[in-house]
């Protein structure tokens, strides 16, 4: 169910237990991700199942609220759950003729629900899934007994939620009792709720969705060459860590690194037609374009190891918050405006990393220090503001998180 694009660890575990995959569920349009439904199919022949309303353009099996799988003794029957997006499904695992769990996909999280503005390139407005989402809770998720577990597609992290909880499972029963979105409320206030003070949707969203329409292409075509040069037109990005990068990195290269949420900056900071050189260890360049890959990056041209880099190299100085401190530098933080509300330093400006290309002209031309909660964010910026002709940049090791631990004070 929901299988991500590099599908290797679903093939090698059916063959650990002798098993066969039958089919292959998913439910809904994944806009996060591309997802790995059309290279499983393929490898294993087994039957991709969608909601009717996907209007899927490859072989499958096209379900609607109340059609049922077979699993030997266990059923797994669709429910038709639209308010995310139109053709969500939630399917409920029934064992011993009685509901034991619900696979919500990302109608339901736990502690949250799914965000209801994803699918207004579809010709919906945010208002009318809202209101789907509230009859699919109340009518279909919430009449199923309260000890039936509840089992989402995403854990924290995700963009497809506000404030989705870093458990994996609940039930419907604490969901109930302890999830916002749930509390009993009008339908108007719900909507209102659910479409107010959203961020905006990365930019690769659509784009993934569209993609899992159509079925993504087989993951081994997506290779690329080690390179000595980097070809005109190339964005070059740099994915070794923070301080390999700040030491010595490429002119112009952009820095996300692989420790971090990669791929999901990588899908929103990059457009989907950029040629890119991905700068890594020789270790890590397979990860570097599958992850790329996962999130409808295809266009990796050739890598390069900077090990053996003999062109010009440019460094980005790092500061700590004791320096920071110390300085009259402005500051520029990168974090959500949420984050930024709940404290920052004091006379920082703010400016997300999501919004940061398109707010890059409006910015002082002065000796900045970038900050976010940790350094991996405030790198990434610093990287795109260097590129676009910035200087005497610095990036402030250990974040909003290290200047409250030594003690300084913020202002929200």
């Amino acid at each position: 169910m929901d299988p991500q694009r590099d599908v290797d660890q679903y093939i090698d575990e059916a063959a650990r237990h002798d098993l066969k995959i039958r089919w292959i569920i998913e439910t809904h349009l994944h806009a996060d991700f591309v997802s790995g439904h059309a290279e499983l199919a393929r490898r294993t022949g087994a039957e991709i199942v969608f909601g009717a309303a996907a209007h899927a353009e490859f072989p499958h099996r096209a379900v609607r609220d109340g059609d049922e799988l077979r699993v030997g003794d266990v059923v797994l029957r669709a429910l038709e759950t639209p308010g995310h997006t139109p053709e969500s499904i939630s399917w409920v695992v029934i064992e011993d003729d009685a509901p034991r769990k619900v696979l919500t996909g990302d109608t339901l999280f736990i502690g949250d629900v799914g965000r209801p503005d994803l699918a207004g390139s579809r010709g919906w407005t945010s208002e009318q899934m809202a209101s789907l989402l509230y009859d699919s809770l109340h009518d279909k998720i919430l009449a199923l007994d309260d000890a039936v577990e509840v089992w989402p597609a995403h854990g924290a992290g995700s963009a497809c939620g506000k404030n989705i909880s870093r458990e994996r499972s609940s039930t419907i029963g604490a969901q109930r009792a302890m999830n916002y979105a749930l509390k009993p409320m009008p339908r108007e206030a719900f909507v209102a709720m659910m479409t107010t003070d959203l961020p905006p949707a990365p930019r690769y969203f659509p784009m993934d969705a569209e993609i899992n329409r159509r079925g993504a292409r087989a993951l081994d075509e997506v290779t690329a060459p080690q390179l000595a040069a980097i070809p005109d037109g190339a964005i070059v990005l740099d994915v070794r860590d923070d301080d390999a990068f700040a030491s010595a990195h490429i002119p112009d290269s952009i820095h996300i690194g692989l420790g971090g949420q990669y791929a999901s900056w990588a899908g929103t900071l990059l457009r989907a037609d950029q040629p890119i050189v991905v700068v890594a260890e020789p270790a890590n360049v397979k990860e570097a374009i599958v992850r790329l890959a996962r999130v409808g990056l295809e266009t990796v041209i050739g890598w390069i190891d900077f090990a053996s880099w003999t062109g010009p190299f440019a460094t980005l100085p790092q500061i700590t918050v004791q320096q920071l401190h110390e300085s009259d530098l402005t500051v520029l933080d990168v974090r959500r405006g949420a984050e930024f509300a709940a404290g920052h330093v004091p006379h920082a400006i703010n400016v997300p990393l999501d919004i940061l290309p398109d707010a890059i002209a409006s910015l002082p031309r002065k000796p900045m220090a970038i900050i976010c909660a940790s350094g991996y964010r405030s790198l990434i910026a610093a990287s795109l503001l260097a590129r676009a002709g910035f200087t005497n940049l610095r990036n402030v090791k250990g974040g909003t998180g290290g200047w409250v631990r030594a003690g300084y004070g913020t202002t929200s």
